[in-house]
C-alpha cells in the first residue's frame, strides 16, 4: 500500500474510533437527560397523586383489588402524565392499586429508594432487563403521618431508540469527519513524500538498508558530522582507526577524545586532498568534502585511509634510494681509486700500490668494525653504516659515541630504534647543513629495562617552544604535497611513549635529542 493509502486508512481508522466514540457518549448523555426531565416529570406526577385527596382518604382502609375509586384515580394520573406504570402502596409497601394487575397484593420494589423516611426519591429501579425510572413519594394525612407511598414509573427507552434519536447529528458528524479526514490525509501524504523525495516507506528501508551495508563493508572509514559538529553517520572503520565508542553517534566531537589536531581536520575546509594526521601511531589519509542541500550547509563528510603500512615501506624505500645513493657515491669513489691503482701499476710503482690499497681497506674496516662491536642489533648497526656513508657524501662528520653499546634486542623494539635514529639523524643532518663544522653525535646506551638514544648536533639548536616541534605538521622545510611533512618527531615520539619511554629535547651548543624506549616485559 502506499503512503497515501496507508495515511487515508489510519485517518478512516481515527475516524471510525471518534465516531463509536461519539455514539457511546451520545447513549450516555441521552440516558441522563431522560433520567434528569423524565425523573422530573414522574415526580410531580407521583407527588399529584399522594396530594389527591380521595388516595388521602382511602389508602389506610384500602383492599388489594376491593377499591376501583383508588384504581381509577391511578389510572387517571398515569394517563395524564403519560406515565408506564402507576402503583399505590401501603405503610406495608403492599400494593393495593397499580396498572399492572400482577403487582396487587405483593410488596412495592423500592430498590434504593429513600422513600420509607418520608423523603421523595427518583431513581432506576428493577433489574437490567426491566429497569424503569421510578419516583416515589410518601402519603402523608391530615396529620402528617406517613401512611403510604405513591409510585409512578417510566420505561428506560432501548438503545435502538436512543440511537435513532443521534442517527441525524451521526450522520453529520461522520460526514465531516470524513472529508477532514481524507483531505488531512492526502495533504499530509503530499508533504512527507515530498520531504522523502517522493520514496514510499519499503524504498526508505531498501535504502536505509543498503546504505548501512555499504558503510559498513567499506575498508575505508567514513565519518559524517552535522553543523553541531555531531557525528550522524560512523562506520566500523572510522570507528578502529580514530578510536571512537561505539555510542559515538550523535554525540558532539568535544565531548570525545579527539585529539586537536584531528579535530581540526574533520570540522574545517582542507586546502588540498590526502591530508595526514597521526592518530596515535598510525598515519591517517583524511579528505573532508563540505556537504550541501537546497543551498544550505548541512554538514560534511570525511573519509579516512590507514596509511602506515604505505609510509613505512615509503620510508624503506626511502631508506633503499639512499643506500642507493651511498652505493652510487662509493662506486664513483671505488673508480676513482682504481685509476689512481691503475695508473700506479701503470708507472712501476707497485709497492704504492700496495700501500693504498691497504690504507684503503684499513679505512672501511675499521667503520664497519666500530659500529659492529657496539651494536649488536644489525638492522640498527646497518642504519648507522649507512648513515655514515651519506655524512661523508654531504661532509658531516657522524660519530657513534664510543661509551655506546648495545645488545640483541627483540624485532618490534629493533625496528622502532631504527625509525627513532634515522628520523633523528636526519633532522640533525638538515640542522648542520651549510655550517662551517657540520657534525652529528649519536650516543647509544643499553640498560636493562630499555635503550636510550642521544643524538647530539653543532647547530644553531631548537629555538621557540621545544614542546611545538613534536606536533604533527609542524616543519621548518618546505612543506610537501598535502602536508606529508612534520611527522617524524611526532611519529618518533608516539613510538617512545608507546613502549612506556619518551622522547624530549634540549639546547647544549646545538640541538639534543634524548629518545627513551622501554623494553617489553617478556624481554626483561
Amino acid at each position: 500500500m502506499s503512503l497515501a493509502g496507508q495515511y487515508l486508512l489510519l485517518q478512516l481508522l481515527i475516524v471510525l474510533a471518534v465516531l463509536v466514540a461519539v455514539v457511546a457518549i451520545s447513549l450516555a448523555q441521552s440516558a441522563a437527560t431522560f433520567e434528569r426531565i423524565e425523573g422530573r416529570r414522574a415526580q410531580s406526577a407521583a407527588e399529584a397523586l399522594g396530594n389527591n385527596p380521595a388516595v388521602r382518604a382511602l389508602l389506610p382502609s384500602a383492599e388489594p383489588r376491593g377499591s376501583a375509586s383508588l384504581a381509577a384515580v391511578a389510572e387517571s394520573v398515569r394517563t395524564v402524565s403519560g406515565s408506564s406504570q402507576v402503583a399505590i402502596a401501603q405503610i406495608d409497601r403492599t400494593v393495593v392499586a397499580s396498572s399492572d394487575p400482577n403487582l396487587l397484593s405483593q410488596p412495592l420494589e423500592l430498590g434504593a429508594s429513600r422513600v420509607m423516611e418520608g423523603r421523595a426519591w427518583t431513581g432506576p429501579v428493577g433489574g437490567a432487563g426491566a429497569q424503569s425510572l421510578s419516583a416515589h413519594v410518601p402519603v402523608l394525612d391530615d396529620n402528617g403521618k406517613m401512611i403510604g407511598i405513591a409510585s409512578i414509573s417510566r420505561n428506560y427507552p432501548s438503545t435502538l431508540e436512543r440511537l435513532g434519536d443521534t442517527v441525524p447529528n451521526l450522520l453529520t458528524y461522520l460526514g465531516v469527519a470524513s472529508v477532514l479526514g481524507i483531505a488531512g490525509s492526502l495533504l499530509l501524504a503530499r508533504r512527507v513524500k515530498r520531504q522523502t523525495l517522493g520514496m514510499e516507506p519499503s524504498e526508505i528501508t531498501g535504502l536505509v538498508e543498503n546504505r548501512e551495508a555499504m558503510l559498513h563493508g567499506l575498508k575505508e572509514g567514513v565519518v559524517a558530522l552535522d553543523p553541531h559538529e555531531r557525528i550522524t553517520v560512523v562506520n566500523d572503520s572510522a570507528r578502529a582507526l580514530l578510536g571512537l565508542p561505539a555510542d559515538c553517534v550523535g554525540q558532539r566531537l568535544h565531548s570525545l577524545s579527539v585529539e586537536p589536531a584531528l579535530k581540526d581536520v574533520l570540522t574545517r575546509e582542507q586546502p588540498g586532498p590526502d591530508r595526514l594526521v597521526l592518530v596515535g601511531d598510525r598515519l591517517v589519509v583524511l579528505n573532508r568534502v563540505p556537504i550541501r542541500s537546497r543551498g544550505r550547509d548541512i554538514g560534511s563528510v570525511t573519509t579516512l585511509r590507514d596509511r602506515t603500512e604505505l609510509s613505512a615501506l615509503e620510508r624503506e624505500l626511502g631508506t633503499t634510494r639512499t643506500a642507493t645513493d651511498t652505493l652510487r657515491a662509493q662506486a664513483h669513489e671505488f673508480a676513482n681509486q682504481l685509476h689512481v691503482i691503475s695508473g700506479l701499476i701503470q708507472i712501476g710503482e707497485y709497492e704504492s700500490v700496495v700501500q693504498f690499497v691497504n690504507g684503503v681497506t684499513v679505512d672501511r674496516t675499521r667503520l664497519n668494525d666500530e659500529v659492529t662491536s657496539r651494536i649488536q642489533d644489525p638492522a640498527l648497526a646497518a642504519l648507522l653504516i649507512a648513515k655514515s656513508s651519506l655524512a661523508t657524501e654531504r661532509g658531516v662528520a657522524l660519530q657513534l659515541d664510543p661509551e655506546s653499546g648495545l645488545g640483541s634486542v627483540d624485532d618490534e623494539l629493533s625496528r622502532d630504534l631504527t625509525t627513532v635514529v634515522g628520523n633523528l639523524v636526519d633532522n640533525a643532518f638538515d640542522a648542520v647543513a651549510g655550517l662551517p663544522e657540520p657534525a652529528v653525535r649519536v650516543l647509544v646506551e643499553d640498560a636493562p629495562d630499555g635503550v636510550t638514544v642521544t643524538v647530539r648536533d653543532t647547530g644553531p639548536g631548537v629555538a621557540g617552544d621545544t614542546a611545538e616541534i613534536f606536533r604533527q605538521g609542524f616543519t621548518t622545510k618546505e612543506p610537501g604535497p598535502a602536508g606529508s611533512r612534520g611527522f617524524g618527531l611526532a611519529l618518533s615520539r608516539v613510538l617512545c611513549r608507546r613502549s612506556g619511554g619518551d622522547l624530549a629535547v634540549a639546547n647544549n651548543k646545538g640541538a639534543v635529542f634524548t629518545a627513551v624506549l622501554k623494553r617489553r616485559k617478556s624481554e626483561l
